[in-house]
Formats: C-alpha cells, sequence, structure tokens
C-alpha cells in the first residue's frame, strides 16, 4: 500500500529503501522529493548541512547560490568543503559533494550573490528557497522574492551558541506571516555581530542547517 514502485531502478529502491518504508513517505512521496526542485541560498554553515540532506533524500535538483571561495575558517563548521577546497569556489566545491553523494541529483550552480536584480528569476526556477545567508538585506529580499513569487521560504540563521527557525508562506494570505512581519525593521548596522566578529560553534550550524532540511522535506511531502 505504500506504493514500492516496480519500475524503479534497483538502485533507487535500495538507495531510498528507508524513506520507502515510511508510511509518511512511501514511494510516492520519495517521487515527490525526486521530482521536487529547492534553492539554497548559501553554501556556508547552514547550506552545508541542508545539501548533504536534501541530496541525500534524492530532492531531484538544487540550486546553489553563493560568491565566496572556500576560506581555512569555513572548515569548523561548512561541512561540504575540505581542506583541499580552500580557494575554490562554494558553489563548485558544494556540486562535488552533491555529485559524489547521490548522482539523482541535479545541481545548478549560481557563482554570485543574490540580489534586486536577480532574485525573483532565480526563485521562480525553485519550488522552495531555503535561506542559509548571513545577512539582513539578503533575508529580506528573499522574503519578498519568494511572497511574490508565491514560494515557500524556511529560513535559518546563527550565531553563537544559537540558532532560529521559520517556515514562511506568506503567499498563502492570511495567517501566514511574513519575515517582515516578524521583523519589521533590521536591527541597527552594527548592533548584531557576525559570526566573524562574535564566532559560532560549529555543530550549532549542523544542528540547525539539519532541521532546516527537515522542513524543507516536509513542505516538499506535504
Amino acid at each position: 500500500g505504500n506504493g514500492c514502485m516496480i519500475d524503479w531502478p534497483d538502485d533507487q529502491l535500495e538507495r531510498y529503501s528507508r524513506h520507502i518504508l515510511l508510511p509518511e513517505v512511501g514511494g510516492s512521496g520519495q517521487e515527490k522529493l525526486l521530482a521536487a526542485s529547492v534553492l539554497v541560498v548559501g553554501a556556508g554553515g547552514l547550506g552545508a548541512p541542508l545539501l548533504q540532506y536534501l541530496a541525500a533524500a534524492g530532492v531531484g535538483r538544487l540550486g546553489v547560490i553563493d560568491a565566496d571561495t572556500v576560506d581555512l575558517s569555513n572548515l569548523q563548521r561548512q561541512v561540504i568543503h575540505r581542506t583541499q577546497d580552500v580557494g575554490v569556489a562554494k558553489v563548485e566545491s558544494a556540486a562535488r559533494m552533491v555529485g559524489e553523494l547521490n548522482p539523482d541529483v541535479t545541481v545548478d550552480v549560481y557563482r554570485e550573490r543574490i540580489t534586486a536584480a536577480n532574485a525573483m528569476e532565480i526563485v521562480a526556477r525553485y519550488d522552495l528557497v531555503a535561506d542559509g545567508t548571513d545577512n539582513f538585506a539578503t533575508r529580506y529580499l528573499l522574503n519578498d522574492a519568494c511572497h511574490f513569487a508565491g514560494r515557500p521560504l524556511v529560513s535559518g540563521a546563527l550565531l553563537r551558541f544559537e540558532g532560529q527557525l521559520s517556515v514562511f508562506k506568506s503567499h498563502e494570505g492570511e495567517g501566514h506571516p511574513c519575515y517582515r512581519c516578524l521583523f519589521p525593521e533590521p536591527p541597527p548596522p552594527g548592533s548584531v555581530p557576525s559570526c566573524s566578529e562574535a564566532g559560532v560553534f560549529g555543530a550549532v550550524a549542523g544542528a540547525v542547517g539539519t532541521q532546516q532540511a527537515v522542513e524543507v522535506l516536509k513542505e516538499i511531502l506535504g
């Protein structure tokens, strides 16, 4: 009854068997994952576990957008990158990791910043957006783009030993607030230190990013 598709390739049936065994996922849920597309914004502390678990789960198409290259100080939490990737574009390192983990997954690479000029166009190509960025301007921009494109936004943030996680679906109308509803104004410049100023406990990035992946998968599976 949970929709094990006999026409699936054996390697896919085996790869996703522990999902297919779950009545809440099953064969039909796994097919939804394989047909889904997710944009991961930022291939850093949150993006690393997000990309790993979305790729492992068989989300069919992942977009990854990040303008940065791998720095040695990233490796304490950005676990998709290796020591030998220092100096390499984060999106290229991320795409390599996804390909090694699950060849079923297509990766779209955007080595650029998300800006007011490109946000709507890029967001509209995906079913859902996961925000792993580290600045308020980009969070507001993604909130607005997701609202107007009608896409769910799974938002995460980190500092020191703490994280925040929210799912926004403001395009669904009344009773569905957006990021701006929660935080109408960004904090004054300089009032919230960055991770590079205040530090971040590496495994907390993993905990929050993994929980973001859980929320993304729940959205896809309904």
